[in-house]
């Protein structure tokens, strides 16, 4: 995260600094006091991204100024805590276009190549419980940008979420775990615990 965003106005010069990070998004934080934010992957500026904005989220409140609202280029992102997850909500209309395809076991998910072969975005995803909601899931963005896979991906959960009309837990990557809700309002909340990165 780019904590001053201000600093680096241009789009042109985020983008070079986002892919020099190399990172499956950059956020620049261009008004902390109004949670105006501009979200960069290596290659492209996204409308809406649910991952790093969790993240910005539980970082202005563990720095002691909990934001109730972001501002990322889609619109108005409501924010709140319920003890250590931080939810933020949108909606699925604002996810950039990408194909979610379920496989038949969670042993198939796991047996993808990172990436598998094709083009375009795909959320890889299987039951690990039905009943309960548990989804286990893998994030390809398959750009050519050197992100092979994503490993937490709040907008891919939301559009999944909409999909099949219930919350979820979604067990994705390594270890990232990404819960879901849908409103009455037709947002969708995603929300998960988040850890500080040791050097």
């Amino acid at each position: 995260m780019v904590r001053d965003g201000a600093a680096l106005p241009g789009a042109d010069a985020r983008a070079a600094l986002a892919a020099e990070l190399g990172f499956s998004e950059t956020v620049f934080l261009d008004d902390a006091v109004h949670g105006t934010v501009d979200i960069h992957t290596p290659s492209v500026r996204l409308p809406f991204a649910g991952h790093p904005l969790v993240g910005l989220a539980w970082l202005l409140r563990s720095s002691g100024r909990p934001p109730r609202t972001l501002r990322p280029p889609a619109g108005e992102v409501a924010v709140h805590f319920e003890g250590e997850v931080t939810w933020v909500r949108g909606r699925a209309e604002w996810v950039p276009a990408r194909t979610t395809r379920r496989y038949a076991s969670v042993a198939e998910v796991d047996a993808l190549p990172a990436p598998p072969p094709g083009e375009g975005w795909l959320y890889a995803w299987a039951w690990q419980d039905e009943a309960a909601g548990v989804v286990r899931a893998r994030g390809f963005p398959r750009r050519g940008d050197g992100i092979a896979e994503d490993e937490a991906t709040g907008a891919a959960a939301m559009l999944l979420t909409h999909e099949l009309g219930r919350p979820l837990d979604i067990h994705q990557g390594t270890g990232s775990r990404i819960l879901t809700r849908a409103h009455p309002d037709g947002t969708i909340a995603v929300g998960g615990r988040v850890c500080r990165a040791t050097p």
